[in-house]
């Protein structure tokens, strides 16, 4: 949600990559990909987006902290990146979403888009269900 440097950012996405090699992620055996290039996400972003209320948004503590740091000038990009993660999750029907305490909220926004988006269209995005660590 804030502007970055292109070689800034190509650098971090090298790095990113390293660390998740690093950890032992074995490609052979999952994808990695960039999010970036799938167009999808974006796409369904936006959809989600049109069925979402901006006050829902705006209660968001997150927002709250962030834009009350930023002297109330919070971008829509930032108001809006919930409803990113939220298409991350649906894009792939996800079930399960590890979370941390602090991404309890836009879980829970993430389900209750999921459950209106069936309501409206018919059940076609499972309700995920948060996997909490107490790492």
């Amino acid at each position: 949600t804030m502007p970055k440097e292109p070689a800034v950012l190509r650098q971090n996405i090298l790095d990113t990559t390293a660390a998740i090699l690093a950890c032992g992620i074995d490609p052979k055996k999952c994808f990695l990909f960039r999010q970036s290039l799938v167009p999808e996400h974006a796409e369904l972003a936006w959809i989600l987006g049109c069925l979402t209320n901006v006050p829902r948004l705006q209660r968001l503590p997150q927002w709250k902290m962030k834009c009350a740091s930023q002297n109330s000038e919070g971008t829509v990009g930032l108001l809006t990146y919930p409803v990113l993660q939220a298409a991350d999750i649906l894009l792939y029907k996800s079930t399960r979403v590890p979370v941390g305490e602090d991404q309890v909220l836009h879980l829970e926004l993430a389900q209750d888009i999921a459950q209106h988006f069936n309501k409206k269209y018919g059940e076609f995005f499972p309700v995920p269900k948060a996997i909490l660590s107490e790492l």
